[in-house]
């Protein structure tokens, strides 16, 4: 249900709520809150509550410290883990200046920004994250030791595999939340899991893929354990990804999605510093099941993008190449911006990879162009890139060059 902000108010009074967390992002996609209570809300859904920008990694400009926080009533969701008594509820927020106006390091508004200049043009998206994640052991002190939780691999059953009474707890916390998850189940790493969940409209995917951290990290943390969503924990197992599914309009105008596909595969280089955004990113890409070319095909998993196969002939595409710690507000927005800057260049897709390039020899290999191979190198790739000058503002991509 999407609340307004005087249902918000009633909803508030009338279910015992004593905590609001106004959430939003830093720029490099880590949830940040303040909580406020009651008494408090009418004002920051008419001025906003202040916050101090200097302490929040991109938002700081050396100057102005000052920023506000303005709860999007519709967001509203309550804490499952927290007590019925005294309940504590979650709105994702809009980041502004003191006079209202848009702050331009907030990644949530640029998404925003990013689905209305496709929906001009007549296009929609739908995007279903999926995000793998290990689970480790802790110490004493509930610190990771870096040992996952068991040693059981690929849709392995219980009770090889550990985890399974862990990604039940967090699907049905998801679900009390308003997400709905459609699979759970055994990655190939040692400790490593996968929820995945429905389509949606990029913005409430986005505000999703962060809630989904957050639960998974809690539900994770109260049983014991601790949860990882670094690309590459560690250094003889597979990493992990963030892999983007999306379709376009209706789903069936194989011609649209093939030019928004040759959109994503000409500016992927420029791109991949904010799908990538760590040193540890760039040791999980080309490995087991990671991208490390500019290629697509149908079904294939060694590839930067695949088609799945799905019922009823829609088209859909995944992109492999992102890394949980991506923000997924800037991961989506540059993937519509990348897609409309195919569609409306009219750009022709190349033809598809049906090759293994994992185990393709390196005369076969050499005819494809490769994603950077270090964070200096994507760092270099976007900073002479005029595709994201033109969608990322200033202050993030600084944010990112001067990481």
């Amino acid at each position: 249900m999407k609340y307004t902000a005087q249902e918000v108010l009633q909803y508030v009074q009338e279910e015992d709520v004593k905590f609001i967390r106004l959430a939003f992002c830093d720029v490099f996609g880590t949830q940040k809150n303040i909580a406020i209570q009651p008494a408090e809300l009418r004002r920051a859904f008419t001025w906003g509550i202040p916050v101090d920008a200097s302490a929040i990694a991109g938002f700081y400009d050396g100057v102005k410290s000052d920023l506000f926080l303005k709860p999007d009533p519709s967001t509203l969701c309550g804490l499952p883990w927290r007590p019925e008594t005294g309940k504590v509820v979650r709105m994702f927020c809009s980041v502004t200046y003191p006079d209202g106006s848009p702050f331009e390091a907030d990644t949530r508004a640029l998404l925003a920004r990013a689905v209305e200049e496709a929906e001009k043009v007549g296009l929609t998206f739908d995007i279903g994250p999926e995000m793998e994640f290990y689970i480790f052991q802790t110490d004493e002190d509930g610190r990771s030791t870096m040992i996952p939780c068991d040693e059981a691999g690929y849709l392995d059953i219980a009770p090889e595999d550990k985890g399974e009474n862990l990604r039940r707890e967090i699907c049905l916390t998801l679900e009390q939340m308003g997400i709905q998850p459609e699979a759970s189940y055994h990655e190939v790493g040692p400790g490593q899991n996968e929820i995945d969940f429905r389509y949606s409209d990029p913005v409430s995917a986005a505000d999703n893929a962060v809630t989904f951290k957050a639960v998974v990290q809690t539900i994770a943390g109260r049983s014991g354990f601790a949860a990882d969503f670094s690309p590459k924990p560690l250094k003889d197992q597979p990493g992990s990804g963030f892999h983007i599914n999306f379709s376009i309009g209706d789903r069936r105008d194989k011609a649209l999605l093939d030019r928004a596909l040759a959109g994503i595969l000409d500016r992927i280089a420029d791109m991949t510093l904010f799908l990538n955004n760590c040193e540890d990113s760039y040791k999980r890409l080309g490995g087991t099941k990671a991208p490390g070319y500019i290629s697509w095909s149908v079904e294939n998993r060694s590839q930067l993008i695949r088609i799945p196969a799905t019922p009823q002939g829609h088209f859909r595409a995944e992109l492999r190449s992102a890394d949980p710690l991506a923000n997924p507000y800037l991961a989506f927005a540059l993937l519509i911006y990348a897609c409309l800057y195919g569609i409306q260049g009219e750009l022709d897709l190349c033809g598809p990879a049906d090759i293994d390039l994992h185990t393709a020899p390196e005369e076969v290999l050499a005819k494809f162009e490769k994603l950077p191979a270090s964070l200096d190198e994507a760092k270099a790739k976007a900073a002479a890139s005029e595709f994201i000058r033109i969608c990322i503002p200033e202050p993030i991509l600084n944010a990112y060059l001067n990481r």
